[in-house]
């Protein structure tokens, strides 16, 4: 009798995946190969084409006559339908988070840069410039005022 074919992969309680964590937690990666028990048939791909192959397979059992194999195909098809949709959600949740680690990276990069005295664009120009400023709007408002004078007269 052959010990190890008894004991198994991993036969110490502490080393190895246990088999409920395993089956609780699937890997949400689109390019994850599944392999897949059907009604009468194992399949293995995607979940993408797993979806697909087993929705053409109810079409096709549709076609014969089978309702009752039609119905399993489908229903395989759906639970791998699931797994595309939550994996579409953890794609968007995980570049949601991207994008605001992002925005709190850059607005941490901002807060570092104005204690050293550099502005943003959506401050006020310094009081010293205002002069300058002032003086410029004044003669283009006069600029803009005079040829309006001339066609009134």
């Amino acid at each position: 009798m052959n010990m190890k074919r008894i004991r198994g992969r991993h036969h110490r309680a502490g080393s190895g995946p246990s088999r409920s964590s395993s089956n609780a937690q699937t890997p949400l990666n689109r390019n994850h190969v599944f392999d897949s028990n059907g009604p009468d048939l194992r399949v293995r791909g995607t979940a993408q084409q797993l979806f697909e192959k087993y929705l053409q397979l109810g079409r096709d059992a549709t076609g014969t006559g089978d309702r009752i194999l039609a119905e399993a195909y489908f229903q395989h098809a759906e639970h791998y339908f699931r797994i595309l949709n939550a994996m579409n959600q953890a794609a968007e949740k995980s570049q949601q988070e991207r994008n605001e680690r992002q925005q709190q990276r850059q607005r941490a990069y901002e807060d570092r840069r104005e204690p050293r005295g550099e502005r943003g664009e959506d401050e006020a120009p310094s009081s010293e410039h205002d002069g300058e400023y002032a003086s410029e709007r004044s003669s283009d408002e006069d600029h803009d005022r005079r040829p309006a004078e001339a066609e009134a007269e």
